[in-house]
């Protein structure tokens, strides 16, 4: 019951679009521009920097909020905390990426899953900033960065399991493994056509507006 009640919480916040509430709010559909997206880098290529950071910002707390929600207060046994954490971020991934409301189509999660890795560590968060700023830098890619982010969240995730870094009771280790893992494939799999493009050099760089 625990684990539903994450995901269902989790998906509630992820309904709250911040691409689509700003768009409107500037009297367009942000999925009708761009990408299609209405996540953090599309509302970059087509509002703005400033659009960007808002839309970052409103969900990454949204994210943030359940995770800590059912990281402290649902735990119960030590440890589980973490693994409930997950799947609370989990439904906001899925409440992000497929609204009801807006048949299905949102954004990529990318926001979402580093409110996850604020939420779970520290250490992690430092890591995962510095690997996407240092990739975005160089290559102007915000999807490799995203991807490689979502690769290291999952191999840190199977490093704290096996090392017992969180306290995580032996028998709920797998159970973190996995869903660490689904996670990070929804990230490539709503990636998919940008690892295409990337992989043909036809990837849309960070600063140019794509019609």
């Amino acid at each position: 019951m625990e684990r539903l009640l994450c995901l269902a919480v989790g998906y509630i916040f992820g309904l709250f679009q911040t691409g689509f509430i700003y768009g409107r709010s500037h009297g367009i559909d942000i999925r009708n521009y761009g990408s299609g997206n209405s996540g953090t880098t599309n509302a970059l290529r087509v509002l703005g920097v400033k659009a960007g950071l808002i839309v970052f910002i409103g969900d990454f707390l949204k994210t943030v909020i359940p995770c800590l929600i059912a990281r402290y207060l649902l735990g119960g046994q030590e440890g589980m905390g973490y693994v409930y954490m997950l799947y609370a971020g989990f439904g906001v991934i899925l409440g992000h990426n497929f609204p009801f409301y807006l048949k299905f189509k949102g954004g990529k999660g990318i926001a979402a899953t580093a409110g996850i890795i604020f939420s779970l560590d520290w250490r992690l968060t430092l890591l995962c900033l510095a690997a996407f700023v240092l990739i975005v830098a160089v290559t102007r890619y915000v999807s490799l960065g995203s991807l490689v982010v979502s690769v290291l969240f999952l191999g840190w995730n199977f490093w704290a399991g096996s090392v017992g870094a969180y306290g995580i009771p032996s028998q709920a280790v797998p159970e973190f493994y996995a869903v660490s893992a689904v996670i990070a494939a929804m990230a490539f799999w709503r990636h998919r056509a940008n690892i295409v493009r990337l992989a043909q050099g036809k990837e849309n760089k960070i600063g140019a507006k794509k019609q």
